[in-house]
């Protein structure tokens, strides 16, 4: 087993003891909550009449079920507003913190907790959300959890968790014009496999990720849990420090960042650490990646051709074919030119200001094509009143793009944002199954925030490098 890694470091420190199971009992540092997963365990609490162990730890959000266009109460849809209501009451009673999109603080749960410097290096963290392990490109380790587990961690604020083995990803190298913290992620996966990191957590590291901001480096561990690892991190380094002396945790408080960075730094994995596995990747080779089947694992540089499957290994040659039904793509061809009717700039993976930016660029003196519906959803009130506050909404509007208010959105569908039919969906999310968007028969086709700009432009799946060739000209 590993040794001398940042995991190592961080679960011993937070380890209580060794249970009976084999299991290892941890103290969670912080316990972040929402509307759809949090009320069953609540009512758990009650019916046992516990009462939540420590609410200063815990820290509660609305995103997967809030409205982006209409945000007044009551909410359109009924069952928002039941879940909206329960969450209000839960946190009240309790105690809890809670960033209400009265408060300008709303947004996605792996957004705010960076944003307000309640995610910090060296914490333990979990939520009742998969995508819990964004929060590990700060230096923590975060796992997505279930509702009883939801429910245990409010009542003893621990957590019963297997240890798992550690894969060093090396990612050397520069990323080319174009090419993204998304497509890094994207293309690691397409290499391990969807299942490829079960049993393992993931340490990006190499010079390509530590030329990441901490956005990028966010996307990245964002989708680890679509390669199957329980969760992935970066070690903290400067680029982390700058971050938190800027978060509101931080920045009235700077005697408590100067007590906390020896700590951070002492976590880092040691320059010896024992690693159990280790991949190594070339950053200079990558190009934007695009998935071509109903998985994020099925995915294709942008010039790449979509593989027969009588040429992939036996177990996935079945799923490729069912795939490649549902997509209407042939082998042979490159998804370039794939005819797209919706784009999506949003989601917990690609959604913060400089995502917004850099897809802004692509966008601005051009026109959305007249076949394309083009949503722009912030992830957080922070990100949109900045993003306002630069003129990014103007050119997006100017563009045609509909401007959405902060929330999950069309990433899952579970409120009105959702694809119709069969539409073909550009989208800078994490997942396109079957159904992920709202509708069985849609078409999701995850890529780069840049890519879904020139999508939307273009009305299909376009190589963003030609339009920059074409601004720079």
């Amino acid at each position: 087993m590993s040794e001398g890694t940042l995991y190592d470091k961080v679960w011993d420190r937070h380890k209580v003891t060794t249970l009976p199971t084999g299991q290892d009992q941890l103290f969670v540092g912080l316990h972040l909550i929402h509307e759809v997963t949090s009320p069953q365990a609540f009512g758990m609490l009650r019916e046992r009449d516990l009462e939540v162990a420590f609410p200063e730890l815990t820290h509660a959000t609305v995103d997967h079920i809030v409205p982006t266009a209409d945000q007044s109460r009551p909410y359109a849809e009924d069952a928002a507003e039941e879940m909206m209501t329960e969450l209000e009451d839960n946190v009240r009673e309790a105690g809890i913190e809670f960033s209400d999109p009265n408060s300008g603080d709303q947004g996605i749960v792996h957004v705010i907790g960076p944003e307000q410097g309640i995610t910090q290096p060296g914490k333990t963290i979990v939520c009742g959300d998969s995508h819990t392990s964004t929060h590990g490109a700060f230096g923590a380790l975060a796992f997505g959890i279930g509702t009883s587990q939801i429910r245990d961690v409010l009542a003893t604020g621990t957590l019963a968790f297997e240890k798992q083995k550690v894969r060093k990803i090396q990612v050397d190298g520069e990323l080319g014009e174009g090419v993204e913290a998304k497509d890094v992620i994207l293309e690691i996966i397409r290499r391990l496999g969807t299942e490829g990191g079960v049993g393992y957590v993931y340490e990006y590291a190499g010079e390509a990720i530590e030329n990441l901001g901490m956005e990028g480096r966010m996307s990245i561990c964002n989708m680890s849990i679509e390669g199957g690892a329980r969760a992935g991190y970066v070690n903290p380094d400067e680029t982390t420090y700058e971050w938190m002396k800027e978060t509101d945790y931080f920045r009235d408080n700077p005697e408590k960042f100067d007590e906390l960075k020896p700590y951070w730094e002492s976590i880092r994995s040691d320059a010896d650490a024992e690693y159990d596995d280790v991949v190594t990747i070339d950053a200079n080779e990558l190009e934007p990646v695009v998935t071509w089947g109903t998985t994020p694992g099925q995915g294709i540089g942008i010039a790449e051709e979509i593989p027969a499957p009588e040429d992939l290994p036996e177990d996935k040659r079945d799923t490729a074919r069912r795939a490649q039904e549902h997509m209407r793509v042939d082998p042979g061809e490159t998804m370039d030119g794939y005819e797209i009717d919706v784009t999506f700039l949003g989601s917990c993976t690609n959604a913060r200001l400089p995502d917004l930016r850099r897809a802004a660029e692509i966008v601005q003196g051009r026109q959305v094509h007249d076949d394309v519906r083009a949503m722009v959803v912030p992830g957080s009130q922070r990100v949109q009143e900045a993003a306002e506050a630069e003129g990014l909404k103007d050119i997006f509007e100017d563009a045609g793009f509909d401007w959405r208010n902060a929330g999950c959105s069309m990433c899952l569908g579970m409120n009105e944002d959702q694809l119709e039919g069969d539409e073909a969906c550009a989208s800078s999310s994490n997942r396109n199954f079957v159904g992920r968007q709202g509708s069985k028969d849609g078409r999701t086709i995850l890529m780069n925030p840049q890519m879904v700009a020139a999508a939307a432009i273009t009305g299909e799946v376009t190589d963003v490098r030609e339009l920059k060739e074409v601004t720079t000209a």
